[in-house]
């Protein structure tokens, strides 16, 4: 995540005032919302809402630029390749090859969902830390196994990438360069392999350690206040807002 914030203060962003559940159910609707929604205007009016979502959370800009410029790397590939596998009228031609205006209008389709679905999640839960995610999760209802294994996942991510970096540290000091070869492919399935055996040990060590704390199986929960008027006027709003562009998609 971005950034946490204590409950006890909050910033003067307008979503850092709103409840974690608030947030986290309001994020829900807007992904259930991307997946059924296929008119241009519908789209274009929801990317812009969340446009304006980010620059109500005031997040770091550079977080964002990191986020966009990995996802914007997939949607030129899905660009470029979608319009020639899709049938329908042809758009144009490279040699052999035919786009379709179908083609284009579905890629164009998807990237827009993306964004939307991206910057909605950036925006609303960008600033709140994994624990306070897990804990909105499992009062609305979510499983505690399935948050258990969020926070876990949350948590030991940065561990894997920094001993998968050791590793290939130690591959280059050893004069490795990976080429298209079969000593190379076997030294990426002995890496792997290297990683799955450390992992499990890690994973056996930490049971341990948690279990000579005293874990029962209980996660620990961070207070939060109940929900306030703000959030009633927030859900109401998104609430109309998601509605009403869904009677505009149904309308059309």
């Amino acid at each position: 995540m971005t950034r946490g914030h204590n409950p006890e203060s909050l910033s003067d962003s307008p979503i850092d005032k709103l409840h974690p559940n608030t947030r986290l159910v309001a994020t829900l609707a807007v992904l259930v919302f991307a997946t059924i929604v296929h008119s241009p205007v519908v789209l274009g009016t929801a990317l812009i809402a969340a446009a304006v979502l980010v620059l109500l959370a005031r997040l770091p800009s550079a977080d964002l630029r990191h986020r966009l410029l990995h996802l914007e790397g997939f949607m030129i590939v899905l660009l470029a390749l979608l319009p020639f596998t899709v049938p329908g009228r042809p758009l144009f031609a490279v040699g052999p090859i035919v786009a379709t205006n179908e083609g284009l209008i579905r890629a164009l389709t998807v990237v827009i969902k993306v964004n939307i679905c991206t910057l909605t999640v950036f925006a609303l839960l960008g600033s709140l830390d994994p624990v306070r995610i897990g804990q909105a999760a499992m009062t609305l209802g979510v499983p505690s196994k399935l948050v258990k294994l969020f926070l876990f996942t949350v948590r030991y991510v940065s561990v894997f990438r920094d001993e998968t970096s050791r590793l290939a540290e130690a591959m280059r000091a050893r004069a490795f360069r990976p080429r298209s070869n079969l000593h190379t492919w076997r030294t990426f399935g002995n890496l792997a392999g290297t990683m799955v055996v450390r992992s499990l040990e890690r994973a056996q060590r930490v049971d341990e350690a948690m279990r000579c704390r005293g874990f029962a199986g209980n996660m620990p929960t961070v207070p939060v206040g109940p929900v306030r008027h703000y959030d009633v006027a927030f859900a109401s709003f998104f609430l109309c807002a998601i509605v009403g562009l869904l009677v505009v998609e149904f309308a059309a």
